[in-house]
């Protein structure tokens, strides 16, 4: 089945909520978006409907096609996300917020609708742990997880946290700028229902976490 969407169809994907992929549109849309498989109605009320992974990459641009892992020992910086909230996954290169306040609010925000997002396609309605969106977008998953728990990404003029891809499935690496904020960090995401385990790059010696979302 051809699931392009229409210009009409593609307006509503580009708008949908950029963490937990709920859509608003005509009721026309969104039934003609589920038989594209690029959507989903959720069984429990209000029935809304939801991106599917599919709708995901057409909405963030991707060709639907898995990105080739680098086997490198220090993971590459991923792509920066094309939605309007985008978790801070932390870099020499990345700059500081405009406004602290404001970027509470969207974190807080974000996080709210993640966890509701647990709540909805969870097939138990638990929110404890990851839920799939999570699994198809791990580091931005896994760096929102930190910074809504207060955690601050490395900047150009500050040190922090940085979330990394690895060549492991559904797993990323987290590094902290010292031992006492790395251990902090892994209580966070257990806490968010990852499994972090504290690790040392065999050259290098730096030591990071390696977490990936629990599945019970």
């Amino acid at each position: 089945m051809n699931r392009e969407p229409t210009a009409a169809q593609r307006r509503v994907i580009d708008a949908a909520d950029p963490v937990t992929g709920r859509l608003r549109g005509t009721q026309a849309q969104l039934t003609a978006l589920v038989r594209r498989g690029l959507a989903f109605r959720h069984p429990r009320p209000p029935h809304d409907h939801f991106l599917t992974p599919a709708g995901q990459r057409i909405r963030e641009g991707s060709p639907g096609t898995p990105e080739r892992q680098e086997q490198q020992e220090q993971p590459r910086q991923p792509a920066p996300s094309t939605g309007v909230f985008a978790a801070r996954v932390g870099g020499a290169r990345e700059a500081a917020p405009p406004s602290d306040a404001g970027r509470l609010r969207e974190v807080r925000g974000a996080w709210q609708g993640l966890l509701e997002l647990r709540r909805m396609t969870n097939p138990d309605g638990s929110t404890d742990r990851p839920c799939g969106w999570e699994r198809d977008h791990l580091v931005r998953a896994a760096a929102l997880a930190l910074e809504a728990a207060g955690h601050q990404p490395e900047t150009a003029s500050s040190p922090g946290y940085r979330v990394r891809t690895t060549p492991q499935p559904e797993a990323v690496a987290v590094y902290a700028p010292d031992a006492t904020v790395l251990s902090a960090c892994a209580d966070t995401l257990e806490r968010a229902g990852w499994q972090p385990g504290e690790y040392t790059e065999p050259r290098t010696r730096t030591r990071y976490l390696l977490a990936s979302p629990r599945r019970t």
